[in-house]
């Protein structure tokens, strides 16, 4: 895409409730969350901050897809304390209106994840939180923020448990489903191709409770 070239910005998002659980979203510039193939290089870290040790290892061979959705990792940090579900509602992006989930349950879905990451660090996301492209985290266009998502890249069968605290992707939207940090599509096996076809599913309301356990141990 021609707007990525140059100095891209982050689409600018401003939410502000209109009653009846409505939001309305303003997005500016060019810049479409996610990386396409072949078009911008990885991040350069200095620009944001030091590369972490781990981010300076190659990422880990290939692994079978029954190895890997039988241990999936889990990376992402847990909600912020007092962060409330946006489920119900609606926003409005380049003039179109996505209504969210009132729940995760039960979806699962399949399709291409793409990434973003240098231009988007350190700004706010949809969730409030400020973006660490570093991270492990993952933009959804309707799942409510704060699901929990099993990630599988169906192409090499690593797995990644995510959760959802941005808005994304709005490029390619009849195609791509899902946009991931630069730190989880690292992990994934993205970074390179750009884009990569997935299967995503919300945990379980057991699956998230037995995660929230191992995080008190």
């Amino acid at each position: 895409m021609a707007c990525w070239k140059g100095a891209a910005r982050r689409a600018r998002v401003s939410a502000r409730s209109l009653g009846a659980g409505s939001l309305v979203v303003i997005a500016s510039a060019c810049s479409l969350v996610g990386y396409p193939a072949g078009e911008v290089p990885p991040p350069a870290p200095a620009s944001a901050r030091p590369v972490p040790a781990e981010a300076t290892v190659a990422p880990p061979p290939d692994r079978p897809p029954d190895a890997a959705r039988a241990e999936p990792s889990t990376r992402s940090t847990p909600a912020p304390e007092g962060a409330r579900t946006d489920a119900g509602k609606s926003y409005e992006v380049f003039g179109r209106r996505y209504r969210i989930m009132g729940t995760a349950d039960g979806y699962r879905e399949r399709g291409t994840a793409s990434w973003y990451g240098e231009a988007f660090h350190g700004r706010p996301t949809a969730s409030g939180e400020t973006y660490d492209m570093y991270g492990f985290s993952a933009a959804h266009r309707t799942l409510p923020l704060h699901s929990w998502i099993e990630v599988s890249n169906l192409d090499n069968g690593r797995s990644l448990i995510l959760r959802v605290n941005d808005r994304g992707p709005f490029a390619d939207v009849g195609r791509r489903i899902l946009d991931l940090s630069y730190g989880a599509a690292r992990e994934l096996g993205v970074v390179g191709p750009g884009l990569a076809e997935v299967d995503v599913r919300a945990l379980t309301d057991e699956e998230v409770e037995r995660l929230r356990q191992n995080e008190q141990r």
